[in-house]
């Protein structure tokens, strides 16, 4: 019956972890999907909520600013049309226009000459002639004028024209000048001293024989155009610059820069590439995370510690957004590193300050400098919050990632060339940024701790403080029991460490391990001092029920005191569900008495880790040896290894993963131990001592 009974217990227990085990999947998956849809609105907001539904002519409703650097196109494009339009034309000069007109003027002296010397017609026909054949329209006095001169005083005259003509036309004539080239000969012959009929003929011979020769040389034209045209540097709109601010009218240039931003809203609703894009992302970046967790930090998902990373994860992309528009470069990036790596992993922390800086990065738009910085300070960070002893210590870890910082600024600052006071306010920004994170780290603390039941080495190095009120309590009411805990404790770390425990558990488990016999310090030998016992006026099985109560008054002091669950595990577990063995054999000489092993053994439940059934043994081996009456080397090492030889086949050990290599490795570590505390000493001679006494 006993037997069906257990297994019926251990069925029970079975399905009931099951249980547990499927509605903890049930509310990881859903931690993570809400993860997801946080982190999809956070991202998406930020890419969509500056996005605006504005038109030409319309107020802007708020202040719009370049998310990015951007080329003004328009105004480019009128800085160059404006410096084309200061190109001076380039002309080149027609020498075929001056060859036609002196070819026409010769033509006509010539016409003259061969008129002349025909004396068979009157000057009349003559005239009659070069107003039909003369290419160079006159008036009739005026070829009467070029017939009446001799000889030598026509070729006098032709050669004032072609002087005056090659003056003019070498110049070259642009056609919009013809009339006020015309108007200049006029002037000109005013001052050549020849009679006015001559005048007025040679102003007419070259009004009406002169062309503009002068044109626009296109190709030359265009090539200085486009050589200044390339001089222009295209107009820049920086990050951040204001493009429209609120209340101005929106025009056609101020539409499309805001349109090419990206900040233009064209259809109601979220762009659907857009939320796919931002989704794979997001999918792509949990799985470096959540895969890192589910090969090598499996424990995450079995306690509340996966809702620590995603609310840290989530806490400080919402405050950095915040902070950004102070200063991109005190983001409490680093913060994140910091915390994970104490509450949770170091190597996690590392994984999730990548996750942290890309995700910022492409929200924020974060440039190479702020990148590298956040890496590597927050890799920094990790790395120096190993084995920390005291929380001041992560001050000193913020001072040294400020000083990261700065020197990543500077780095950067040399290398891009900027102004030294440029650097220095970075720099002085980054330096702050370190601060900032400690600060939050320190903060934050307690609350990871206390909320979410997280043990911290931290939290344990401040449990084992003696000044804490519990062990003050202890060894003030329970001294012996005092002593034996600390023995416990320098047994059990040495125990853990050889076998790849938790040696800061263990040794604040044991110390811990017996603070229920606060209740009733006197009922246990450690503490009666020579008294009397009161046991002797006890029947065995209400001793046995004081002594066993231990542990469950040990777990209602550790919960009224608000000890971490690992340790009152440990309270409860270091027993296991052994026999008090003493009193089990006192009532069994009681023969009118039917004794039943079961009502004088503890309730349990047996240790379910390392460190819990390294207390146990540590417990029992301290006792043990204590009470050797010689404990020399032999002694104590054969009494130990009895000692977990017994829990062993006990079956006390069988629910933690404790290996037979392991037990023998905690014997070992556990008579090292013990001969430290049972090592021989020199007797003195009795005469010194009372020579001593005397001069004393």
């Amino acid at each position: 019956m006993k037997k069906k009974s257990k297994e019926r217990k251990e069925k029970k227990h079975k399905i009931l972890n099951l249980n547990i085990r499927k509605n903890k999947l049930y509310l990881n998956i859903f931690l993570i999907l809400l993860f997801t849809v946080i982190l999809f609105f956070v991202t998406i907001q930020k890419v969509e909520t500056k996005r605006i539904n504005v038109q030409v002519g319309d107020a802007a409703p708020l202040e719009i600013r370049a998310t990015k650097d951007i080329e003004d196109i328009r105004a480019t494009e009128q800085l160059k049309k404006e410096a084309a339009n200061r190109v001076e034309p380039r002309y080149r000069i027609s020498p075929s226009v001056q060859m036609t007109m002196k070819t026409n003027i010769k033509e006509f002296f010539d016409m003259v000459r061969e008129l002349q010397s025909d004396e068979s017609i009157g000057i009349s026909k003559k005239t009659d002639i070069l107003v039909e054949e003369s290419r160079i329209p006159l008036s009739r006095n005026e070829y009467q004028t070029a017939l009446r001169m001799e000889s030598d005083e026509l070729s006098g005259f032709e050669n004032i024209i072609n002087d005056l003509t090659n003056q003019i036309m070498g110049a070259g004539i642009k056609e919009e000048d013809l009339e006020y080239e015309k108007a200049s000969i006029e002037n000109v012959f005013q001052d050549i001293d020849i009679s006015d009929n001559k005048k007025e003929l040679g102003i007419s011979l070259i009004n009406n024989t002169i062309q503009p020769n002068k044109f626009i040389d296109e190709e030359a034209t265009q090539r200085r155009i486009d050589e200044e045209v390339e001089k222009i540097e295209p107009v820049i709109i920086k990050e951040h610059q204001v493009i429209v601010r609120k209340g101005d009218i929106i025009n056609s240039n101020s539409l499309s820069l805001i349109k090419e931003l990206g900040l233009l809203k064209e259809n109601e609703g979220y762009d659907k590439r857009t939320v796919l894009g931002i989704i794979i992302l997001i999918v792509l970046l949990e799985l470096i995370i959540f895969g890192h967790v589910f090969y090598f930090n499996t424990d995450i998902l079995v306690d509340n510690k996966l809702s620590i990373l995603l609310i840290i994860v989530t806490s400080l992309i919402l405050i950095s957004q915040g902070i950004y528009n102070i200063s991109p470069y005190i983001m409490p990036v680093s913060a994140g590193a910091l915390l994970i790596a104490i509450l949770l992993d170091i190597r996690l922390s590392l994984i999730v300050n990548v996750f942290m800086v890309f995700i910022l990065g492409f929200i924020l738009k974060l440039d190479d400098t702020l990148m590298t910085m956040y890496l590597i300070s927050g890799s920094i960070g990790a790395f120096l919050v190993i084995k920390q002893h005291q929380r001041f210590n992560i001050f000193i870890n913020g001072l040294l990632i400020g000083v990261t910082n700065f020197m990543t600024i500077l780095s950067f600052g040399l290398i891009k060339k900027l102004e030294l006071m440029d650097i220095l306010i970075r720099g002085g920004y980054g330096f702050m940024n370190g601060m900032f994170c400690a600060i939050l780290t320190i903060g934050t603390l307690p609350i990871w701790e206390n909320v979410f039941e997280v043990l911290t080495p931290l939290k344990l190095l401040e449990l084992s403080n003696p000044n804490q009120p519990l062990l003050k309590r202890l060894l003030i009411e329970a001294p012996g029991t005092y002593h034996h805990s600390i023995i416990v404790g320098n047994l059990s770390e040495r125990a853990a460490e050889v076998v790849g425990a938790d040696p800061l558990v263990s040794r604040v488990g044991a110390y811990y391990h017996d603070i229920g016999k606060l209740i009733r310090p006197y009922f246990f030998k450690e503490n009666q001092l020579g008294a009397d016992n009161p046991h002797d006026k006890l029947q065995p099985s209400m001793s046995t029920l004081v002594i066993t109560n231990h542990t469950k008054d040990g777990i209602a002091l550790g919960k009224k005191n608000k000890l971490p669950k690992e340790i009152i595990d440990i309270i409860g577990q270091h027993h296991g569900d052994t026999v008090v063995s003493y009193f089990y054999h006192k009532a069994k000489q009681n023969e009118s008495l039917e004794v039943k092993i079961e009502d004088f053994r503890y309730s349990g439940p047996k240790p379910q880790t390392k460190e819990a059934a390294i207390v146990m043994l540590a417990d029992s081996t301290e006792a043990a040896v204590r009470s050797i009456k010689e404990p020399n080397k032999k002694n104590v090492e054969e009494m130990i290894r009895n000692i977990i030889k017994g829990k062993l086949e006990d079956g006390q050990l069988e629910e933690c993963n404790l290996t037979l290599k392991n037990l023998s490795d905690i014997a070992n570590a556990f008579s090292s131990v013990m001969m430290g505390i049972f090592h021989e000493r020199i007797e003195y001679p009795n005469e010194g001592l009372k020579e001593e006494k005397g001069e004393v």
